[in-house]
């Protein structure tokens, strides 16, 4: 059974995140105002899809017209699929998809993640 974020391929060094629910109340018990949310600087959420990673060039030095197209390599990210991540909103990219909100974030904004396995 295939969903429609199976049909999203992130690229390069990005990653699909899904922002976390916004707190409606402070500590206090006082409601926020529609928007807060998305005045802070820091926002957080779980990652979806990672892209392949950052690529490497190659280390072939033949001829350069005759490469395979399949030659690829990348340098793998750091941050894997289902990682809550802390990330700069500055750099994120704010996408609908399906009336859902996520964001698009390269691996440079990613402050730090939590991940359940060592």
């Amino acid at each position: 059974m295939t969903t429609d974020l199976d049909k999203i391929i992130v690229v390069g060094d990005r990653v699909l995140i899904k922002p976390d629910n916004a707190v409606e109340r402070t500590k206090g018990g006082l409601y926020l105002p529609a928007g807060y949310q998305d005045k802070e600087k820091i926002l957080s959420g779980y990652i979806l899809k990672c892209g392949p990673g950052y690529p490497l060039p190659s280390l072939d030095e033949g001829e350069s017209w005759n490469h395979s197209h399949n030659d690829a390599r990348y340098m793998p990210l750091q941050v894997k699929t289902g990682d809550l991540a802390l990330f700069l909103q500055r750099d994120a990219i704010e996408i609908k998809y399906n009336n859902d909100k996520y964001f698009i974030v390269p691996q440079s904004a990613i402050l730090l993640v939590e991940r359940d396995e060592f």
